[in-house]
């Protein structure tokens, strides 16, 4: 007899599950869920930035926050440079450049939203002096006094300062008026 009769082999027909049913497997999960995950990530970066949402750049006092005065004022960043060290120009652009890029790495992690208002703002930032590691210190004390994050470069000690020697302080950003508050009567660079 032919193939046709013999009823002992079991079929083999495929059931079609469709697109649906055959996304649905354990080894699509992980890599759905992290596309997703980028995906709400990119949505959220698209946002329109409120001027009024944040309130870096507002004065602790006994655990109320005071705002600037004006919500839509602009944010800056300082960069407060030790004249004490007697670094040349080159060496001071340096230093600057990794304050400003260090506090922005801080800040990527740690607060986004200030980072992207500040750069909606034009990303300001003034460079100004102070005599030695005490007034450094003194305005890092004031700064977080308000509020306003830091950050400050140890040099590697390579080419022109000791090892270890803290060259450059990073102030803010945030709005105008505090930073002002803080390093307002430094001299410009």
């Amino acid at each position: 007899m032919g193939s046709f009769g013999n009823k002992s082999q079991p079929s083999k027909r495929k059931v079609d599950k469709g697109w649906l049913g055959q996304s649905f497997q354990p080894q699509n999960f992980i890599p759905g869920l992290v596309i997703g995950f980028i995906f709400g990530i990119l949505l959220d970066l698209t946002k329109p930035i409120t001027r009024n949402s944040s309130i870096i750049g507002r004065r602790k006092n006994n655990g109320v926050l005071s705002n600037s005065s004006n919500p839509d004022e602009d944010f800056k960043m300082v960069l407060v440079v030790r004249q004490d060290l007697k670094m040349g120009q080159g060496k001071v652009a340096s230093q600057c450049a990794h304050a400003a890029t260090g506090l922005y790495a801080k800040l990527m992690q740690s607060n986004p939203s200030l980072l992207r208002r500040w750069e909606h703002c034009g990303q300001a930032k003034i460079v100004v002096t102070c005599k030695n590691q005490q007034e450094m210190n003194k305005l890092m004390e004031a700064a977080e006094g308000f509020g306003l994050p830091t950050y400050v470069v140890a040099d590697a000690g390579r080419t022109q300062v000791s090892a270890g020697s803290k060259t450059v302080l990073a102030i803010g950003p945030g709005y105008k008026s505090v930073v002002d508050s803080v390093t307002g009567k430094q001299r410009l660079l």
